[in-house]
C-alpha cells in the first residue's frame, strides 16, 4: 500500500492521490501521509536517478525536431530564492495537530535556501519539458548536480542549440561559463527591465517621460546597442541620491553582462 501510495503522489497532487487511493482501496492515507511517504523514499537520490533517460530525452527532441532545417533550442532555466521550513516540532502526528496548525503563523521557521534548474525545449509557442532538479541547496551543490547531468550525457549537444536564460546573479553565471561556455547567455528580460524601472523612477518619477526612457533603453539593448545605453547612463545628471545610486548599479548591472542583452 506504501508503495501505490508513492507511484500516485510522484503523478498527480497529494490530495488527488489521497483520494484516489481511497476510492480504488478503499484504504485512507492522508494527503501529509504521503508527503511523508515521498520523502523517504526520495531522501538521498541524485538528479541522475530521477532525470529520465538519455534515450526518453533524445525522443523529444527528435520530436521537436522533425521538419525543421535547424536544431532545436534547448533552454537552460537557472534560478534561487529563499523559502520559509517548517520547524521540526511541528512535524509529524500528535494531539491537537489541527488546532496547532492555525497557529502556524507563530512558528519559529527558519528561511533556507532553495536553488534548481530547468531544461525545455522551444516547439513554436509551447515549451517541452525536459528535466528539472529543485532542492533545498547551496549554489555548489546545484553546480555538482549540473555537472552530474552533464557527465552523464543526458542533453545531446549534437543534436541542440543549448541557450541560458537567467537573471543577473553571479553565482549562476559562474556554474554556466564553468560547464556550458559555448552556449548562447541570455539576460532574463523581465530582471533587465526591472534596473530600467528603477532608474526612471528615480530619476523621472511617475511621468510618461519615464516610461518612455525605459521602452527606448529596452529597444535599444534589443537592437545590440548596448555601448549607447551605457553611454546615456553615464552622461544622466542624476536629480537625487536616489536616482544617482539607480544609475549607478544599473551601469555595473549592465556592463557586467556584456553580451547577454542583445
Amino acid at each position: 500500500m506504501q508503495q501505490a501510495a508513492v507511484d500516485l503522489a510522484t503523478e498527480v497532487p497529494y490530495e488527488t492521490a489521497s483520494t484516489l487511493l481511497g476510492h480504488l482501496s478503499g484504504i485512507t492515507v492522508s494527503s501529509e501521509r504521503m508527503h511523508t511517504l515521498i520523502q523517504r523514499v526520495a531522501e538521498g537520490l541524485s538528479v541522475v536517478e530521477v532525470a529520465p533517460s538519455r534515450e526518453e530525452i533524445t525522443r523529444r527532441v527528435v520530436q521537436v525536431a522533425a521538419g525543421r532545417l535547424r536544431r532545436p533550442v534547448l533552454v537552460l532555466g537557472i534560478d534561487g530564492a529563499y523559502v520559509p521550513s517548517r520547524p521540526a516540532s511541528a512535524r509529524g502526528r500528535r494531539p491537537g495537530q489541527a488546532r496547532q496548525r492555525a497557529r502556524r503563523a507563530r512558528w519559529q521557521h527558519e528561511w533556507r535556501d532553495a536553488k534548481g534548474f530547468r531544461f525545455y525545449l522551444r516547439d513554436g509557442e509551447r515549451i517541452v519539458h525536459v528535466l528539472s532538479w529543485h532542492q533545498v541547496q547551496h549554489e555548489q551543490e546545484l553546480g555538482e548536480a549540473l555537472q552530474q547531468v552533464k557527465d552523464a550525457g543526458l542533453i545531446p549537444a549534437e543534436a541542440i542549440r543549448l541557450c541560458v536564460v537567467c537573471d543577473g546573479a553571479e553565482w549562476i553565471w559562474k556554474h554556466v561559463q564553468a560547464l556550458f561556455p559555448s552556449a548562447c547567455q541570455v539576460l532574463d528580460y523581465y530582471h533587465c527591465a526591472e534596473y530600467l524601472h528603477k532608474v526612471a523612477k528615480a530619476q523621472y518619477g511617475q511621468t510618461v517621460q519615464a516610461l518612455e526612457w525605459v521602452e527606448a533603453t529596452l529597444t535599444r539593448l534589443y537592437m545590440g546597442k548596448l555601448g549607447t545605453v551605457l553611454g546615456g547612463l553615464r552622461r544622466m545628471q542624476p536629480t537625487s541620491e536616489e536616482a544617482l545610486k539607480a544609475i549607478d548599479n544599473c551601469w555595473v548591472y549592465l556592463n557586467d553582462h556584456r553580451g547577454r542583452t542583445h
